[in-house]
C-alpha cells in the first residue's frame, strides 16, 4: 500500500513567510556599536583577545559574533586544536564549562550537552542548536550531529550557554555552539598534516587558502579512519569543508558555504552495568557460540519476523553505520547605507542514513531547507547609541524512514519490514534584539522571538506472528506555537571587570520521530507530546584581578517544563521520548586561564549540574500490574552533578628550545543516576593526558612551519564509562512492585567504556 504525504505543511508555511520577509527588509531597526563597552564571558583561547568573541564581518550577524550579555566561552586553536591531535570536537569542547561530552554510535560521534540538556541522549544531540560559519546545521527536527565535523577546520568554536531561543530560535533549550572554520586570510598557503596511534588510529589532513582580490577561499579535506578500541568498532570518515566568499563591491559580499561528510562504522554492542564490570571493551565477541563471558547477545528471530530466536553478536552479523551529510548555503550580505546590513542566506542540507544495528535497521533519507534573512541597524533610541536586529527564519524537511527486523546471519541481513514512516516539519519564526548603551559602565539588551512549528506524518507499525501480518497505523498533525522573551543586563566599572544579569526562555518541540515510538519502546503513536519550556536565570562576573588571569563565575537557575526526556525500555526496544511536567536546573560554571610565569599557563573549566524533578509521576505496567510512582525531588537521570577540566602547561618562550612545549591535564566527572528511581548509578572516573609539542619555522626550507605533537591518554590506564544511555524502571508481573537495581544493572544496551591508555603523534607542515 503506498503512503501518500501531507502537501499542508511547507506551502502552508512558505505562504506565512513571505510576509514576514518583506518585513524584516523593509522595517531596520536602530542601533550603534556597543562591543567598545560590553564585557563578555571568559574567551579560554590563549589567543590574547581578552574578553569575548569576535570574528571577520559576514560570517555571522554582530549579534552572534559579539553577543552583549550572553553567557559564551571562545574555545581556539592554541591547547586545543593546533598543538594536539585532536580526534573528536568532545576532546575540544571540554575547554567549555557547562559541557557534557558522551560517546557516541561509531568512530568519532559524540553527543554534546550544555548544561545537561541532552546528557541522557547517547545518539543524536538535541536541545542545542549548531551553527558553522553563520549558516545552521541543525536540521529542522532538531537533529544535530558531529560526525561531519573534524576539529582541525576550526579556528574557534563559541559555546552559547543557558536558553537562547531568544536569538536562535527552536531547540536551544539548552544553548548553542557556534563553529568558525579557518578563513583564506588566516591559512595564507597550504598545510598538509598526519595523526596516527594506538588502535589503527590515522588521520591524514590538508588545508588550502588564501585571498586574492575579491576572492577569498579555504578549503579543508580529511581521512580518518581507525581499528576501535572496542570489538567490532572500525571506522573510516571522509570529510570535505570549503568556505569561499566574494566582494564584487566594498557594500556586497557573497559566501560559498559546502560540507560533505561519509561515514562507515562497525557499531560495537552496548553492555549491561554487569556485562561492563567483567568485559569492558566486549572483547572475546566474535560469536554467541564461542562468547567470552559478559559479552552482549541479540536475540534476532531466525526467519526475520517472528517466532523461535538465535543468539547473536555484533561481530557476528556485521552490526554497522553508513551515513553520508551534504550541505551547501550560500548567503548574500549588502550594506543598504553605513548603519544598515541586511542578509540573505539559503542552505540545502542532505542526511542519508543506513544503520543496521542493535536489534533494527533504520534506512532514510532527510532532506531539509533552512532559510534566513536578517538586518543590522546602528542607530540610537531616545539618544543613547544602540544595536538592533531583526530576522525572519524558515526551515523544513521532508522526510522517509523505513525500519527492519534483522536476522542472525552476516551481512548484515535484513528481516522484516517493520516500520514505514513519512514526516514533513517546518519551522517558521521570527526573532528581534535591540542592545543599548546607557553610559560607559551599563549595557542593556531585550529581544524576543517568536515561532510556529508544524508537523504531519504517518507510520505504517508492521507485526509478524503464524496467523499473519497486522499493521498498526499511527497519524500526527500537530501545531506548536512558542514565544520566547530576553533580557539582559552588563555593568562594566572598569575595563577588567564585567558583572552580568540575564533572564532568558528556550523552547525545543518534539521531532517527527519522538511521535511514533511508545513507552513501549516499539513503534506507535506518541503524538501527545508537548514543547519543551525553559526560563533560566544567570548572574555572573568576568574579572581580570590581576596581570595573565581571566576568570569568570556564572550561576544558573532554570525551571523547565515539560522536559523532553528519553529512555530505553530495555535490550532490544526502541528509546521512547516522554515528557516531565516540571524540573529545576541549578549549578555552578566556572572558567579560567592564569598565565602565571613566563611560559606557564593553566586552564580550569568547572561545573556543578543539579538537576531534579519537581512534577513527575511515572506510571509502569507489567502484565495485568500498574503501579505509579512519584519522581518529584529525585535527580534527572543521565547528568553528572560535577565536572573539571584542569590544563598546566609550559611552552619555552625563547632560546634555542622556544617552540617546544608540554601539558598534563586531568578530565573529571561524578557519577550519575540511570533510572528514575535513583537505584542504579555510574560511577565517575578521573582519567589523565599528557601532551608534548614542538613548532618551528622552517626559513631555509621548502616547507614554512613544522607542528610536532605527541599525546598519552589515560596515562593511568584507568577503565571507565564513556557513555551509558539511561534505563526504565519496572515492576514485577505478579507483584506491581518496583524491581530493584540488580534487574537494572544486568540490563543490556546501555554502556559504552571509555578508551583505554592510548598515545596517538603527529606532523603537520605548512606552505
Amino acid at each position: 500500500m503506498r503512503v501518500s504525504r501531507s502537501p499542508r505543511a511547507w506551502p502552508r508555511a512558505l505562504s506565512l513567510a513571505l510576509p514576514f520577509a518583506c518585513l524584516a527588509v523593509g522595517q531596520p531597526a536602530k542601533a550603534e556599536e556597543a562591543g567598545e563597552v560590553t564585557l563578555e564571558e571568559v574567551s579560554v583561547t590563549g589567543e590574547g583577545r581578552g574578553f569575548g568573541v569576535s570574528s571577520p564581518a559576514g560570517s555571522a550577524s554582530p549579534v552572534i559574533e559579539n553577543p552583549v550579555g550572553q553567557i559564551v566561552t571562545a574555545v581556539g586553536r592554541d591547547g586545543a586544536i593546533a598543538n594536539r591531535p585532536a580526534t573528536s570536537i568532545g576532546s575540544v569542547l571540554l575547554d567549555s564549562p557547562g559541557v557534557t561530552v558522551r560517546q557516541g554510535n561509531g568512530g568519532r560521534d559524540v553527543t554534546i550537552s550544555i548544561r545537561g540538556n541532552n546528557a541522557r541522549s547517547t545518539g543524536v544531540t538535541k536541545n542545542t542548536v549548531v551553527l558553522e560559519d553563520g549558516f545552521v546545521l541543525t536540521q529542522p527536527d532538531g537533529a544535530s550531529r558531529f560526525d561531519l565535523v573534524d576539529p582541525r577546520a576550526y579556528s574557534r568554536i563559541d559555546v552559547f550557554r543557558g536558553p537562547q531561543s531568544a536569538l536562535f530560535g527552536n531547540y536551544a533549550t539548552g544553548g548553542a555552539l557556534a563553529f568558525r572554520t579557518r578563513t583564506g586570510r588566516e591559512i595564507d598557503g597550504y598545510e598538509i598534516g598526519t595523526d596516527a596511534g594506538s588502535y589503527g588510529y590515522l588521520s591524514n589532513y590538508f588545508t588550502v587558502g588564501a585571498a586574492s582580490g575579491p576572492v577569498e577561499i579555504s578549503l579543508f579535506a580529511s581521512d580518518v579512519r581507525g581499528n576501535g578500541y572496542q570489538e567490532h568498532s572500525s571506522y573510516d570518515t571522509q570529510t570535505i569543508n570549503l568556505l569561499a566568499s566574494y566582494t564584487p563591491t566594498p557594500d556586497n559580499r557573497f559566501t560559498l558555504k559546502v560540507i560533505d561528510n561519509e561515514l562507515h562504522a562497525d557499531i560495537p554492542a552496548r553492555s549491561s552495568l554487569d556485562q561492563y564490570r567483567i568485559n569492558p571493551f566486549q572483547r572475546g565477541c566474535a560469536s554467541a557460540a564461542t562468547a567470552a563471558a559478559g559479552c552482549t547477545t541479540y536475540n534476532f528471530p531466525i526467519n526475520g519476523a517472528f517466532g523461535p530466536t538465535a543468539a547473536v553478536t555484533a561481530a557476528q552479523v556485521g552490526l554497522e553505520r553508513k551515513d553520508r551529510r551534504t550541505i551547501v548555503a550560500g548567503r548574500w550580505e549588502h550594506d543598504v547605507d553605513a548603519q544598515t546590513t541586511w542578509r540573505m542566506q539559503v542552505g540545502y542540507d542532505e542526511r542519508n542514513y543506513n544503520q543496521p544495528f542493535f536489534t533494527s535497521s533504520g534506512r532514510g533519507s532527510i532532506p531539509s531547507v533552512n532559510m534566513l534573512s536578517d538586518i543590522t541597524h546602528r542607530s540610537e533610541v531616545f539618544g543613547l547609541p544602540a544595536l538592533s536586529y531583526a530576522a525572519i527564519s524558515f526551515n523544513a524537511l521532508d522526510a522517509h524512514a523505513t525500519t527492519f527486523n534483522l536476522a542472525p546471519a552476516a551481512g548484515p541481513r535484513l528481516g522484516a519490514l517493520i516500520g514505514d514512516q513519512f514526516s514533513q516539519q517546518s519551522n517558521l519564526g521570527g526573532r528581534a534584539r535591540t542592545e543599548v548603551t546607557f553610559s560607559e559602565a551599563w549595557t542593556g539588551v531585550v529581544g524576543i522571538s517568536a515561532e510556529n512549528t508544524w508537523i504531519t506524518g504517518r507510520n505504517l507499525a508492521y507485526a509478524y506472528s503464524a496467523a499473519g501480518t497486522t499493521r498498526t497505523l499511527s497519524t500526527a498533525d500537530r501545531s506548536f506555537l512558542n514565544v520566547a522573551p530576553e533580557l539582559a543586563l552588563v555593568w562594566r566599572p572598569s575595563a577588567d571587570l564585567a558583572i552580568r544579569g540575564r533572564v532568558a526562555t528556550g523552547y525545543t518541540t518534539p521531532g517527527a520521530g519522538n511521535l511514533f515510538v511508545t513507552s513501549a519502546g516499539i513503534p506507535g503513536n506518541n503524538t501527545d507530546l508537548k514543547t519543551q519550556e525553559n526560563l533560566g536565570f544567570d548572574l555572573g562576573t568576568d574579572w581580570s584581578p590581576v596581570a595573565g588571569l581571566r576568570f569568570s563565575l556564572t550561576g544558573f537557575y532554570e525551571f523547565f517544563r515539560n522536559e523532553l526526556l528519553s529512555q530505553s525500555p530495555g535490550a532490544g526496544l526502541l528509546s521512547y521520548t516522554f515528557n516531565a511536567p516540571a524540573s529545576e536546573h541549578r549549578g555552578i560554571e566556572a572558567g579560567a586561564v592564569y598565565a602565571f610565569a613566563e611560559g606557564w599557563r593553566g586552564t580550569l573549566a568547572y561545573t556543578f549540574d543539579d538537576q531534579i524533578y519537581t512534577d513527575y509521576v511515572e506510571q509502569l505496567s507489567a502484565g495485568t500490574r500498574t503501579s505509579r510512582f512519584d519522581r518529584a525531588g529525585n535527580a534527572i537521570p543521565g547528568v553528572p552533578a560535577h565536572q573539571l577540566l584542569a590544563r598546566i602547561g609550559y611552552d619555552v618562550p625563547s632560546g634555542p628550545l622556544a617552540g617546544l612545549g608540554a601539558f598534563a591535564e586531568t578530565v573529571v566527572q561524578d557519577g550519575y543516576f540511570l533510572d528514575n528511581a535513583n537505584l542504579l548509578k555510574v560511577p565517575g572516573f578521573a582519567i589523565v593526558n599528557v601532551n608534548v609539542h614542538y613548532s618551528s619555522l622552517l626559513p631555509d626550507w621548502y616547507a614554512k612551519r613544522i607542528d610536532l605533537y605527541g599525546e598519552v591518554r589515560n596515562v593511568f590506564d584507568t577503565t571507565y564509562v564513556a557513555s551509558a544511555n539511561p534505563l526504565a524502571n519496572s515492576i514485577g508481573a505478579a507483584t506491581g512492585l518496583q524491581n530493584g537495581a540488580a534487574v537494572l544493572a544486568a540490563t543490556t544496551g546501555s554502556v559504552y567504556a571509555g578508551a583505554p591508555r592510548s598515545f596517538v603523534a603527529g606532523m603537520k607542515l605548512s606552505f
